[in-house]
């Protein structure tokens, strides 16, 4: 489950591994794409008294520290990964809402043509592009409009 030492990586930024924050973590590594809802939902499987203040102020701090990272994939509350992961972008498909993680190499064109042409610097971890995946366009292709 736990690819990194908490522990360590908060103790170097002067905080501890308290058991609300070991929860959070453990919840986004295991959750991966999820919101502070679906966090709460996993925590509580384990500590019934957290609650949804415990769980924001939580991911807040550990994205301030570098430890998660979120993005909005849509309307609604952002989804938090653990940000030792790669950098990826986020393909969500509007049909079955399933998230496909795309490396930043494949948006280099379009993020040179940004910066070349307007001087914009994009950040693309916080990016998500709708469309359809390649199943439910399938499904979508062979069912009779």
């Amino acid at each position: 489950m736990a690819t990194t030492d908490w522990q360590s990586d908060l103790r170097a930024r002067g905080y501890r591994l308290t058991p609300q924050r070991q929860l959070v973590l453990e919840a986004v590594d295991k959750l991966e794409h999820s919101t502070p809802d679906d966090i709460l939902a996993e925590v509580r499987r384990t500590a019934g008294g957290v609650n949804i203040s415990t769980v924001y102020r939580t991911l807040d701090l550990l994205e301030e520290l570098g430890l998660v990272s979120h993005a909005h994939l849509g309307h609604g509350a952002p989804t938090y990964h653990l940000a030792d992961r790669h950098h990826h972008m986020h393909l969500v498909c509007r049909d079955c809402e399933g998230v496909i993680e795309a490396d930043l190499s494949v948006a280099e064109p379009f993020t040179r043509t940004l910066r070349e042409r307007f001087g914009f610097d994009t950040d693309m971890k916080h990016f998500a592009i709708f469309g359809r995946c390649g199943n439910c366009a399938s499904k979508a292709a062979e069912s009779p409009s």
